[in-house]
Order: structure tokens, then C-alpha cells, then sequence
């Protein structure tokens, strides 16, 4: 019995990562017009603007003052991506890790009934839970970096 729940645990397991590649295909899917946007767009306006700061008659100081402002777009957004993407990677976190509380509590209980099916179907919950809201920070951010499709 021990090899079946053992092979029956490894069976999940590797669903549950399946299940977690289907998120991050997702997050791609939804934010890489946004990804795109801050690599090629707000970088190439920072190269436009960086260029026309190096004039011989500046000083280095000048200069570095004028890169460093033209950075501050560029920059801001990137932080801004990142904020939101671990926001979102925290609230995925606490729900998978209330779904390995569960199945933890399951064992203790030794309540095998259907523990590694409750421990997948709360973590198919989690993630579609959390798959739902990335339209919605996708067009946040969109929206915040004035982003067409």
C-alpha cells in the first residue's frame, strides 16, 4: 500500500506542476504587451533621450544628471511590473500554502478519504482563482502605461 500512495503522490505532484506551467503561460500570455512596451518602447525613448544628453559642451556632471532623468520612465515601469508580478506570486503563495495546510491536517488526521484529490482540487482552485485576475492586472497596467493592444 505504502508504493501506491507513494506512486499515487507523485502522480499529483506532477499535475499540481502542471497546473503551476499553466499559470505562468498565462502571466506571459497577459503581460507580454506590457513586457514588450517597457523593453522596447520606454527603453528606446530612453536611448533617444540619453543620446541627446552627451553634448561637448556639458559638463559630466550635466550629463549624468540628464541620462539618470531620462532613465526615471524606464525605470519606474520596470518597478512597477515587478511590484505587481510579486504581488500576484504572494497571493498565489498563501492560497497553495492554505492547500498544503489542508493536506497537512489530512495526514495528521490520517483522514486519507480523498486527501491528495482535496489537495489538487484546491490547488486547480487556487490557481484558476489567481489565472482569473491577471486580465485585470494586465489591463491595470496597461492602463497606467497608457498600453494599446
Amino acid at each position: 500500500m505504502n508504493h501506491i500512495a507513494a506512486a499515487e503522490e507523485q502522480i499529483v505532484s506532477e499535475r499540481i506542476r502542471q497546473k503551476l506551467q499553466e499559470v505562468n503561460l498565462a502571466a506571459q500570455q497577459h503581460l507580454s504587451p506590457i513586457q514588450d512596451h517597457v523593453n522596447f518602447t520606454l527603453q528606446q525613448a530612453y536611448f533617444k533621450c540619453a543620446y541627446e544628453c552627451f553634448d561637448r559642451r556639458r559638463k559630466q556632471e550635466e550629463i549624468s544628471n540628464c541620462v539618470e532623468y531620462c532613465s526615471v520612465p524606464v525605470v519606474s515601469a520596470q518597478q512597477r511590473v515587478e511590484n505587481e508580478m510579486a504581488k500576484f506570486q504572494e497571493k498565489l503563495n498563501r492560497a497553495l500554502m492554505v492547500c498544503q495546510d489542508k493536506f497537512d491536517s489530512a495526514k495528521l488526521q490520517q483522514n486519507k478519504n480523498n486527501m491528495l484529490n482535496d489537495l489538487e482540487s484546491c490547488v486547480e482552485h487556487s490557481i484558476q482563482d489567481s489565472i482569473k485576475t491577471l486580465p485585470h492586472l494586465s489591463e491595470k497596467l496597461r492602463a497606467s502605461f497608457s498600453v494599446n493592444n
